[in-house]
C-alpha cells in the first residue's frame, strides 16, 4: 500500500512575516507624500517666478544726458532690491523709440499720424528681488528711486503685490494643513500594516518570550527587517518619482525650470530616511504590545 504522503508545515521563523504587503504598502504611502513634497517644492519656485517678474517702470526726464543716464542706471544697479542673476544686474533700458514702437504694437494706435512729437519718455524697467515684494518695502522703494536726479515717475502695480501675497499666503497655509493630514494619515496606515504583519508572530513572540528570551533577542530580527523594508520602500518610491517627474518635465518642459535638484535630493532621502524610521517605530510599538500581552488577550 502507497503511504499517504505528508504535508511539511513551514516552520515559522521569529521575524518572518509578508514582507512584500509591507513593502507595497511602505512604497505607496512614501510615493503618495513624496509626490506632495514635489508639488510644493516646484509650487514654492513658481510664487518665486511669479514676484521676480514684478516690473518696476522708472520714467525718466526727456532731456537727461548719456553720462546722467549711465550714472543713473548704474547707481540703481548697485542697490540690492535690484535682482541679480549671475551677478548682473536685471535693468533694461528703453528709449523714447523703442518706447513708441512697443506702445504702437500692444495699442495698435499710431500716435505719430497726429502728434507731432513722441509724448512718451525714456525708461528703466527694474526687475525687483523677491525679498521685497511687499507693499511698504515697495513703497520705500520706490521713494529712494524717485528721489533721484533725472528721476521723472516711479510706477509699478500695487494691486497685483497685494492679490499675490495674499494668495500665496491661502495656498501656502492649506498645503501646510493638507500636509500634516498625510503625515499623519501615513504614519497611521505604515503602523496599521505593519501590526496586521506582526499578528501572526504573536504566539511565537510569546514562547520565545517563555523560554527566556531577552526583549532585545526578541526585537532584533523585527527591527532589523523593518530597517530593510523601509529603506527598499523608500528606494522604490524615490525612483517612482523620479520617473514621473521626468516624465512631466518632457510633456511640459517650463517644469523642469521650476526644479531645483539639491532640493529634490533632499526629498529622496528624507523619504528613504522616513520610510526607515516609521518601519522602526511601527516595528518596536507592535513587538512591545505583543511582549506586554497576556495569553488570554493574545487569543
Amino acid at each position: 500500500m502507497n503511504k499517504p504522503l505528508k504535508i511539511k508545515k513551514r516552520k515559522k521563523k521569529l521575524g518572518s512575516y509578508p514582507y512584500l504587503t509591507v513593502v507595497f504598502s511602505i512604497t505607496l504611502s512614501l510615493f503618495v507624500i513624496g509626490l506632495f513634497a514635489l508639488v510644493f517644492l516646484h509650487g514654492k519656485k513658481l510664487s518665486t517666478v511669479i514676484r521676480e517678474n514684478l516690473e518696476l517702470h522708472v520714467y525718466l526726464d526727456k532731456n537727461l544726458s548719456p553720462d546722467m543716464m549711465d550714472s543713473l542706471q548704474n547707481a540703481i544697479s548697485s542697490k540690492p532690491f535690484v535682482l541679480k542673476k549671475k551677478g548682473k544686474a536685471q535693468i533694461e533700458y528703453i528709449s523714447q523709440k523703442e518706447a513708441a514702437k512697443r506702445f504702437i504694437k500692444e495699442t495698435g494706435e499710431d500716435f505719430s499720424a497726429v502728434l507731432t512729437e513722441n509724448p512718451l519718455r525714456p525708461s528703466l524697467v527694474v526687475k525687483i528681488s523677491s525679498k521685497y515684494f511687499e507693499e511698504t518695502k515697495m513703497k520705500k522703494i520706490s521713494g529712494e528711486i524717485k528721489s533721484m536726479t533725472g528721476v521723472f515717475e516711479v510706477d509699478y502695480p500695487v494691486n497685483l503685490i497685494d492679490t499675490i501675497n495674499r494668495n500665496i499666503k491661502i495656498i501656502a497655509l492649506i498645503m501646510l494643513s493638507f500636509s500634516l493630514i498625510l503625515l499623519f494619515a501615513t504614519y497611521l496606515l505604515i503602523n496599521n500594516t505593519i501590526k496586521l504583519a506582526l499578528y501572526s508572530q504573536r504566539f511565537l513572540i510569546r514562547s520565545m518570550q517563555l523560554v527566556g528570551a531577552k526583549r532585545s533577542f526578541i526585537q532584533g530580527p523585527f527591527l532589523l527587517h523593518a530597517t530593510f523594508q523601509g529603506f527598499f520602500s523608500g528606494i522604490i518610491a524615490a525612483g517612482l518619482l523620479f520617473l514621473l517627474q521626468q516624465y512631466a518635465y518632457r510633456e511640459i518642459p517650463e517644469l523642469s525650470q521650476l526644479g531645483e535638484t539639491k532640493n529634490i535630493a533632499i526629498v529622496f532621502g528624507a523619504l528613504i530616511a522616513a520610510g526607515i524610521f516609521i518601519g522602526l517605530i511601527s516595528s518596536f510599538r507592535a513587538v512591545n504590545k505583543y511582549l506586554k500581552m497576556s495569553l488570554d488577550e493574545l487569543y
